[in-house]
């Protein structure tokens, strides 16, 4: 079963068992991750599943290649948004990202833009 490492504020990191064919989203909210509130369900129509994914795990992450038209109109309504900002529900785990690591708004990630 794929890891996903969580990256909290504080540093923290949180690593979870994810099951593939779910979201991200639903697993920060199985795995009880309070940041993660998913209001809508995970239908893209809000942005309070925002996440950061760090740069090595970018390009897995993308299975189109670009954040959707629609995905970028939700981000629109986020806060923190930067150049990794995700939606989490639009993340779905494959066997391909264990070992992603995502971090919550609010998490300082300016070493990640170094590093890639």
């Amino acid at each position: 079963m794929p890891i996903v490492t969580f990256v909290f504020p504080n540093q923290e990191r949180r690593e979870i068992e994810a099951p593939t064919g779910l979201s991200l989203m639903e697993i920060a909210q199985k795995s009880d991750i309070k940041e993660i509130e998913g209001v809508c369900g995970g239908c893209m129509a809000c942005a309070t599943c925002h996440v950061y994914v760090h740069p090595d795990w970018w390009d897995k992450c993308l299975p189109n290649g670009a954040r959707s038209d629609e995905e970028e109109d939700m981000l629109d309504l986020a806060f923190e948004v930067g150049d990794y900002s995700r939606l989490s529900c639009q993340i779905l785990i494959t066997d391909e990202l264990d070992g992603l690591v995502v971090a919550l708004p609010g998490t300082d990630i300016s070493a990640w833009a170094k590093a890639a």
